[in-house]
């Protein structure tokens, strides 16, 4: 009987948990908004890190010490990916839509000018352009990292990763203070809803990209990676490059021009 270069996935208890926790969350949330205690919210949470955990140390296990993931299932891989960011630029388009659409032609109802009456913007040229400089050295230090693998200079792609890492979390910790800092809320006119939506959930993909780093950070101090075998880190490579295109086109068109 001859091996076939394709990985057939076995019985995997992960999906389930997942999705069972993707909804606890979602009306956990919901429930925290209307004051009705975390502990939906808390559940779901729970879930979504124990299936985060035990899947990626499924597929770790797949690829490294199984050798399920040849160079077909890597061809998958690759192309699931990309088409997962391709569902991600459709994610961003509908809020980029949303504050075009209310930006080009404000209604009176927000005094008929952009930003609208009473709502004082930050200022573009403070946190946010140190933000812009953050995130363009990190797309610098990950690139960095990659070519440190395919060379096999292991020590230079781990420093690369924690320069990567830092600089993510430094992000996400000045975005946190610049929220605190806002003279107007989520709540402030539809000006509010689309900065705070739009800015937010990009903070959200900087946090969720900066824990696949991590990942390939140990997996990097494991030895998991080779010089051409190393599709996990080309995943969370190309996902920290569309968060930064991403933050370029929010600054460009959120705080600078639309300030």
């Amino acid at each position: 009987m001859t091996r076939n270069p394709f990985h057939l996935v076995e019985f995997s208890p992960w999906p389930l948990t997942g999705s069972l926790g993707a909804m606890f969350l979602t009306v956990g949330l919901t429930s925290w908004f209307h004051n009705h205690g975390i502990i939906t919210m808390s559940l779901g949470l729970f879930l979504i890190t124990m299936t985060m955990f035990q899947w990626w140390r499924d597929i770790i296990r797949e690829s490294t010490f199984q050798g399920y993931h040849t160079m077909k299932v890597s061809l998958g891989m690759r192309m699931g990916m990309i088409l997962f960011i391709t569902s991600e630029i459709c994610f961003f388009f509908a809020f980029f839509w949303a504050y075009f659409h209310s930006s080009l032609a404000p209604n009176t109802e927000v005094g008929a000018c952009w930003p609208p009456i009473h709502i004082h913007p930050l200022n573009p040229f403070q946190v946010p352009l140190l933000n812009t400089a953050i995130l363009l050295a990190s797309g610098v230090t990950v690139t960095w990292a990659h070519h440190s693998l395919m060379c096999g200079n292991h020590k230079e792609a781990t420093q690369s990763m924690i320069l990567t890492i830092i600089l993510g979390v430094y992000f996400t910790v000045l975005q946190a203070q610049e929220y605190m800092e806002t003279s107007f809320s989520i709540s402030d006119s539809i000006y509010g809803s689309t900065f705070f939506v739009a800015t937010g959930f990009h903070g959200l993909h900087v946090m969720i990209g900066s824990i696949f780093l991590f990942t390939c950070l140990m997996r990097i101090l494991y030895h998991h990676f080779s010089t051409n075998h190393h599709l996990g880190f080309e995943a969370a490579a190309w996902y920290w490059h569309f968060v930064d295109v991403v933050w370029l086109i929010l600054y460009t068109c959120i705080y600078w021009w639309g300030s």
